[in-house]
């Protein structure tokens, strides 16, 4: 599969809730990042992670909010393994009714048809407020910072 392939089958893998396929688009040693995630970047840094991670907070997701990748822009970059995609998740609050956008930007780099690098760029915020979970984050970002040990 070219990058391009891989990215759509991973955007529309997500909003078809195929949770149990996605890890496979992923090397077994891969490095994934989310740096704009008000929680903190986790980085997955491994097959066996992303399947936790789409396990856990794939269904998460999929109670309160349904969604499709829309507007999506692929660019090639110099580096044959490397895309840029700009994309949305545009869908709608299951509760309400009420329609949202989610604006994001993945940064891809497919070796061999499986992901190895990725940065997801991706508008937290948006998806925090449709799923109705702006007050779990105030209280995440008022809890103080674990202190440092005393060396």
């Amino acid at each position: 599969m070219t990058p391009e392939e891989v990215f759509l089958k991973l955007v529309h893998g997500v909003a078809d809730r195929d949770f149990a396929v996605l890890p496979e688009l992923y090397a077994e040693q891969t490095d994934v990042r989310h740096p704009m995630n008000p929680y903190g970047d986790h980085p997955l840094l491994s097959r066996a992670a992303l399947a936790e991670h789409f396990g856990v907070n794939g269904p998460r997701v999929s109670e309160v909010v349904r969604f499709q990748p829309a507007n999506i822009r692929v660019h090639q970059t110099a580096d044959p393994e490397v895309i840029v995609a700009e994309f949305e998740y545009a869908g709608t609050v299951l509760a309400t009714g009420d329609p949202f956008t989610v604006p994001a930007i993945f940064v891809l780099r497919i070796r061999d048809g499986l992901i190895v690098e990725s940065r997801d760029y991706i508008d937290h915020l948006a998806m925090i407020r449709a799923r109705g979970q702006v007050d779990q984050l105030i209280t995440h970002l008022r809890e103080p910072s674990p202190t440092p040990a005393a060396s």
